[in-house]
């Protein structure tokens, strides 16, 4: 069991750092490049790392759990949804009130919603239920 969750942790960790990359690296190409506000930027990116993760975490982080694909694509919208409002209000809150750059608080406040998407992706989204 310790060794299945151990894969798990490990592909979510990889799969997790490929979504949060993609979601960063279109976030700050669309400020950079586009003139977007971070803000706006921040939703794009979103969308464009929520493909990576949904496809990453079922075909392998969480692939052992059987869940049907519909299922589990809604769930883990909902799951990532959740998880991008709490990471704009933070990214909202902490663009007004310090002085630290755009992308290095964006970094951060990625990093901070992992923890709670391994959790409901592992207990809800991709459960196999009976």
């Amino acid at each position: 069991m310790f060794k299945k969750l151990a894969a798990q942790i490990g592909w979510f960790v990889i799969v997790g750092c490929a979504a949060a990359a993609t979601h960063w690296a279109v976030a700050v190409a669309c400020v950079a490049w586009g003139g977007l506000a971070p803000l706006i930027a921040n939703v794009i990116g979103w969308l464009v790392a929520f493909g990576v993760s949904f496809a990453g975490h079922y075909r392998l982080t969480f692939r052992h759990q059987h869940a049907p694909l519909r299922r589990a694509a809604v769930r883990f919208f909902l799951v990532s949804a959740l998880g991008f409002a709490v990471n704009e209000a933070a990214y909202a809150t902490l663009l007004r009130l310090t002085a630290i750059r755009y992308d290095v608080l964006l970094a951060l406040v990625l990093i901070g919603i992992a923890g709670m998407t391994f959790i409901l992706g592992r207990y809800w989204a991709f459960r196999h239920s009976h």
